[in-house]
């Protein structure tokens, strides 16, 4: 008596249908599994995978060639002003070893000295006289106000009425060429100043150095404002220079009373007309240093 198979034929079994039945062996009454044919699937099952992992990895390789293509294609565009300066093609970018700019040294040049046009006759030649160097008919000084008396303005630097003799002897052995005086006055005391004019500054340096202020002095100028002084009486006097002038000084009492230590007005009155004409030959330097820089 033989017996058919139930439901008809045996399924197929395939490993990559999951509803597939797996094939067992028909010896003996227990049925094992077939591991020859497990491992084939298995094998088959690796190979695929490793086939899908060359596949799309060669994939990822063009996508990412074809990326960095479309870059490099962008960076030739027009689109270069907004790259940072690491992207900028290297000759656009100047070389940090080129030599540096250089420039022509520029410098005012130094002023004029005023006393370079003070200090010989070749460079003072603006006019000169008693009343220009001494103008006006005051003078004030902080809070003091000196009247103005006379001048006088001569060629002859031995005038005896100028100027004491050796005085006048020590002038023109010095080569002095003009003499001017001029006198202020304030409260009973008075002042005389005298100017020697010299063809150069060693000349004045060495006239005034010769002088002895106890004979060697200017006379008194009265006259306007001014009242004779020290025709007789004991004065102070002074003498300095400064460039190509040589300046003197005689102050004292129109009282005709004796001047003393004590007797600071005539000192005060002495110095400053002293410091005055120091100031205006100054000022005339400065003058013609000014006119000098402009031409």
């Amino acid at each position: 008596m033989s017996f058919g198979q139930q439901g008809g034929p045996p399924s197929q079994w395939d490993p990559w249908k999951p509803q597939s039945q797996q094939p067992w062996s028909s010896g003996g009454g227990e049925q094992t599994p077939d591991w020859a044919a497990l491992a084939e699937a298995s094998e088959i099952r690796n190979r695929r995978r490793r086939l899908f992992f060359i596949v799309g990895g060669a994939l990822a390789t063009v996508a990412i060639g074809t990326a960095v293509a479309m870059a490099v294609v962008s960076a030739d565009g027009k689109d270069e002003a907004n790259k940072p300066t690491s992207s900028v093609p290297a000759a656009a970018i100047p070389s940090a070893t080129g030599a540096a700019p250089s420039f022509a040294p520029t410098s005012a040049p130094p002023p004029l000295d005023p006393k370079d046009f003070i200090a010989s006759k070749a460079k003072d030649t603006a006019p000169l006289s008693a009343k220009i160097l001494f103008p006006g008919t005051q003078l004030t000084m902080g809070s003091t106000v000196y009247k103005k008396g006379t001048t006088s303005d001569t060629k002859n630097c031995a005038a005896t009425d100028t100027v004491q003799p050796t005085l006048g002897k020590l002038l023109t052995g010095n080569g002095c060429t003009q003499f001017m005086r001029v006198s202020y006055t304030k409260d009973g005391v008075s002042v005389t100043v005298g100017v020697a004019v010299f063809d150069t500054e060693a000349q004045a340096a060495k006239a005034k150095g010769q002088v002895n202020t106890k004979k060697d002095i200017v006379k008194s100028l009265s006259g306007g404002a001014v009242k004779p002084f020290c025709n007789s009486a004991i004065c102070r006097t002074t003498s300095n220079s400064y460039g190509r002038y040589a300046y003197f000084t005689i102050a004292g009492f129109a009282s005709g009373k004796n001047v003393t230590e004590k007797d600071t007005a005539v000192f005060s009155i002495g110095n400053n007309l002293a410091e005055f004409t120091f100031r205006q030959i100054h000022r005339r330097g400065e003058a013609q240093a000014s006119t000098a820089a402009g031409e």
